[in-house]
């Protein structure tokens, strides 16, 4: 097998498991399990080898001409460094939350259509990351943003539809500006292959088309990243979707959808100016800041969950916008850090729903005695998250804090450390209310959740220890 024959797999392996599912998922019983187990499982086996791959191949990037033709006249699909990596942490998280579904999703009816939705997801995600195409980028963006709003509302309540809808709302309104950047940058440059795009716009002088579609794009991702002032859509679509959604939503979808769509766009094809990343950094430290001191009041565990993905997206978008190889190196390791911690965050949510049914911060208490295996999972991922040596958490936050200092944004350092004391409090509030204190009377019947549920959640949690590992010298090319 030729290396860059590896490239087209990840989009064509989950979209052909949305298409036999859909067909045989009804017929022919537990089917849909086998088959989204079996293809996640390859997909993660496939991008841990191609990132393996990409460092034995000259100048560490892979191109795959679809139908031979070669670029800028053809379409191709690209894989290097950045994509190698987004691989990786995409089909991580994807292979556990199909693990945890197996079992979690028995409450819901229709499982044969969620690993349909659930697949077709994961294409969108994965063609975003590979695509050398703009027009495409799009095209992949939008697979995956309408399977997550019909994920959102797989529950089919009042609550759930009303967040799927407003989720489409502004997911539809960030769309048109993307797109509305993609056409103006099409008439400007005569074509949508990145690489050539960003070779034209290098010597085509211009005045307002690159600042216009600039911002154009920062309010497009800014929306799909979840960004505050962007966020509104966010604190009501994670509590809604079922907790397996929410690990994906939080954990990958916005970060592939929002921030590595930004960064490739910006550090790629436009240029990473000092005014964008200005921007960026302002963006992060204010969505940092802001959504973690909402955090605090929610009682919603969900919802308390979904204000720390604002809050830490905007740490990766203060690394990213300092511009410096430290900060971005920092961003992208905490974007890593963060889609592990989250999606286990999420996944033991998911079971503390699953057994106690309810979320809610009040009516649970003494769980750690019932829930061993989730009470200690829950407690390494809140460790994580406040950024507690040594769990994989404080190395990319020390990281980001460090190339902030290097740069002379001594306040932004300090928004970096409040933040992570301001989420310390708030997770120490969810351990209290959940899995300590006395065992409610309605409570003392439940136990542990299945063994697929327990073993995401185990494996996420070991990547939480490991996770800083990987700034060792021999690990330190992933």
């Amino acid at each position: 097998m030729k290396a860059i024959n590896i490239i087209p797999l990840f989009v064509i392996i989950p979209l052909a498991a949305a298409f036999i599912i859909s067909l045989v998922g009804r017929i022919i019983r537990r089917s849909s399990e086998v088959i989204i187990f079996i293809t996640s499982l390859a997909l993660l086996g496939f991008s841990l080898y191609a990132r393996f791959l990409l460092n034995s191949v000259p100048g560490k990037i892979l191109v795959y001409k679809i139908g031979g033709w070669v670029p800028p006249f053809g379409i191709s699909l690209v894989m290097d460094g950045l994509s190698g990596f987004m691989l990786v942490t995409v089909n991580l998280i994807a292979f556990f939350v199909a693990v945890y579904s197996l079992s979690y999703m028995n409450q819901y009816t229709d499982k044969p259509k969620f690993f349909t939705l659930f697949s077709l997801m994961v294409c969108g995600m994965n063609g975003v990351i590979i695509t050398g195409d703009l027009f495409n980028l799009y095209v992949f963006l939008e697979i995956a943003s309408i399977a997550s709003y019909a994920l959102v509302a797989f529950g089919t309540e009042a609550e759930e539809l009303e967040a799927s809808f407003k989720y489409a709302i502004m997911g539809s309104v960030a769309s048109a500006f993307i797109f509305i950047g993609i056409a103006f940058l099409y008439s400007f440059t005569s074509t949508l292959n990145m690489a050539d795009m960003a070779r034209i716009l290098a010597y085509k002088q211009n005045t307002w088309v690159i600042p216009f579609v600039g911002v154009l794009f920062l309010m497009g991702f800014g929306l799909k990243s979840a960004l505050v002032p962007f966020h509104a859509w966010l604190p009501d679509a994670h509590p809604s979707a079922p907790a397996s959604i929410s690990a994906m939503l939080s954990g990958i979808l916005i970060k592939t959808l929002g921030v590595y769509s930004l960064i490739r766009i910006f550090f790629n094809i436009i240029g990473s100016t000092h005014g964008y990343l200005t921007i960026l950094m302002f963006l992060g430290v204010v969505s940092m800041l802001v959504a973690v001191v909402l955090a605090l009041s929610q009682w919603d565990l969900k919802r308390l969950l979904a204000y720390h993905s604002i809050s830490q997206i905007g740490y990766v978008v203060l690394g990213i916008g300092l511009g410096t190889p430290l900060g971005v190196f920092g961003g992208l390791f905490h974007l890593f850090n963060h889609s592990v911690f989250k999606s286990l965050l999420f996944l033991n949510s998911g079971s503390v729903d699953y057994a106690a049914g309810t979320r809610n911060l009040k009516e649970t208490g003494g769980l750690g005695k019932l829930m061993p295996v989730t009470a200690k999972t829950n407690l390494i991922a809140s460790m994580s998250i406040a950024g507690i040596p040594p769990f994989n958490g404080f190395f990319s936050k020390a990281i980001i804090i460090i190339a902030c200092l290097q740069k002379g944004f001594t306040g932004y350092a300090i928004c970096a450390v409040i933040g992570s004391i301001l989420t310390l409090a708030s997770f120490m509030k969810v351990q209290k209310f959940v899995f300590l204190g006395e065992i409610k009377d309605k409570l003392k019947n439940i136990k542990e959740v299945p063994f697929a549920m327990v073993f995401s959640t185990v494996c996420l949690a070991i990547i939480c220890v490991l996770g800083g590992l990987m700034l060792l010298p021999s690990l330190r090319f992933f």
